[in-house]
């Protein structure tokens, strides 16, 4: 069973075009820009969401001048989902310009001022500015502070009204515990206002994760049922099926639950458990969303699993244990798969459990959050079976993140017969087939929001913080308590066992992806 969408159903947008500027890239030289960013600059571009005064400068510190523009424009087509048309891509590869600086380097700076000052005159951009931050975590302080040292990050001031502004991008992971991002917000606080300040995670950018609050706050059927009266229990899982992929030295020093847990996987549950904001104001969202974060006990470390893969077979492939990928230690304890059970205090969700579950080299990749409602009475219904003898089960309302985006209700039906037989159907909604295959990559939403001044899908310092207050504490208790176990899932299936039983012990189950 599928759902079709309405041609009457599409709601006019307002024009979205952001003043004429330049975004700045440092750190330009790394993979984020090549497959993501310059595509989805282009995807913009494509879309008419671009300003017509505008232009790209990356800054890295190797000498790529000469290379680094047609290395973009090939990374536009391949990445970008575009075609090789000269005449449509050329004009936009031609407002791309590198610098090569050392990050600590004050010359550089100076000379990166000239630059732009020069990019403002050639191509109109007014001297607005959009600092991207796409470096290695321990140069965002020094970036940011030799901007503040140049006169690069506060916008120019003329009877009392900015002439033009500044913004930036801070790339995750945003400090590695609740101490260091603390004392990296303090750091960029000192140049950056916080409305100058937008950190990124890309999550926020898919279509489908800003779907939930379309999908709860803008039907009436849904909202009435999202409370503890009806729904026994929350799933989220972002599994991988890939491996580190050569990030050996940065994955020892991250793991899953700084790398997706603490980020990625908190945005999901915050959208799914944030209360209805009094509008879609970037305050308003961020108030609700820490609201749920503050409303979470500690979690006590015997509600924690880990686990880390050995060898196994991934696509009927043999791959190698995380111990035997290169540049980690033989005897690591950098988890790479992290579940928590964790509940929200508060009137909504009370008594109400939500298990999370991350990790690489799982079963398959798949990003998912599963609603699980609570069983109707039986009595009606005592004497009826389902298809293997179930019976009736409870409706499972799942939204698929990624890859296959879309949302499926799962509820029962008579199976056609003389006998009250009940089975699972499906109504299956589907981001492709409604809509049609998106090349967009997430970015887009997000760069042209931070381009607009709009910080909605974007993380404030308060939500930094309250997400690292919960999960610095099981990284603490687990670093004092090492496990002899490890590995301890093999590659290619769905996590240690016992994850598995931290739902068994409540008379739960994971859902099988």
């Amino acid at each position: 069973m599928s759902i079709k969408v309405s041609d009457t159903a599409a709601v006019p947008q307002p024009e979205r075009t952001p003043d004429p500027c330049i975004v700045v890239i440092f750190g330009a030289s790394g993979d984020l820009t090549k497959r993501k960013l310059l595509p989805a600059l282009y995807h913009l571009e494509q879309s008419g969401l671009l300003p017509k005064d505008f232009a790209v400068v990356g800054v890295a510190r190797r000498p790529l001048e000469k290379s680094f523009a047609p290395d973009m424009k090939e990374g536009i087509i391949s990445g970008g989902g575009v075609e090789k048309d000269e005449a449509k891509l050329d004009p936009f590869v031609g407002r791309i310009q590198y610098h090569a600086m050392n990050f600590d380097d004050a010359a550089g700076y100076d000379a990166l001022k000239k630059v732009l000052a020069d990019i403002d005159k050639k191509f109109g951009t007014k001297g607005n500015r959009l600092f991207y931050l796409a470096t290695a975590p321990e140069y965002f302080s020094d970036i940011v502070k030799y901007l503040g040292d140049h006169g690069m990050a506060k916008p120019e001031v003329k009877d009392g009204e900015a002439k033009n502004w500044v913004r930036t991008i801070v790339e995750k992971p945003f400090g590695h515990d609740l101490e260091s991002a603390k004392a990296l917000n303090n750091e960029v606080n000192k140049v950056f206002s916080e409305d100058q300040i937008f950190r990124i995670d890309h999550y926020l950018g898919k279509e489908t994760v800003q779907n939930i609050l379309v999908f709860r706050f803008g039907n009436g059927i849904f909202e009435n049922v999202w409370n503890r009266n009806y729904i026994d229990h929350v799933e989220i899982t972002a599994a991988e099926s890939i491996g580190i992929e050569g990030r050996g030295p940065f994955y020892e020093t991250a793991g899953a639950l700084r790398d997706v847990v603490q980020n990625h996987v908190m945005e999901l549950l915050s959208f799914v458990a944030m209360e209805p904001p009094v509008s879609f104001e970037a305050s308003a969202v961020r108030a609700e969303k820490v609201k749920v974060w503050k409303a979470i006990p500690p979690i006590h470390p015997a509600d924690t699993v880990r686990g880390q893969y050995g060898p196994g077979t991934v696509d009927g492939k043999a791959v190698v244990g995380y111990r035997q990928e290169e540049r980690v230690h033989p005897r690591s304890q950098t988890e790479t798969y992290a579940a928590l059970r964790l509940e929200i205090d508060n009137w909504r969700w009370a008594g109400v459990p939500f298990y999370i579950r991350a990790g690489k080299r799982l079963g398959k990749r798949v990003t998912e959050i599963t609603i699980q409602f609570k069983l109707p009475p039986q009595m009606l219904f005592k004497d009826a079976q389902g298809k293997g003898a179930e019976g009736i089960q409870p409706n499972v309302l799942s939204m698929r993140i990624q890859p296959d985006e879309g949302i499926t209700l799962q509820f029962g039906a008579k199976v056609p017969g003389p006998t009250m037989t009940i089975s699972k159907v499906d109504m299956d909604f589907s981001y492709a087939e409604a809509f049609g295959k998106s090349s967009a990559n997430g970015y887009e939403r997000l760069l042209l929001d931070a381009m607009l001044g709009d910080a909605t899908l974007f993380a404030h310092r308060d939500g930094v913080e309250a997400t690292w207050s919960l999960i610095t504490p099981i990284l603490e208790a687990w670093a004092k308590d090492p496990i002899n176990s490890l590995p301890n899932y093999a590659a290619g299936t769905w996590g240690p066992a016992t994850a598995d039983a931290m739902l068994k012990t409540d008379g739960r189950k994971w859902r099988k992806l």
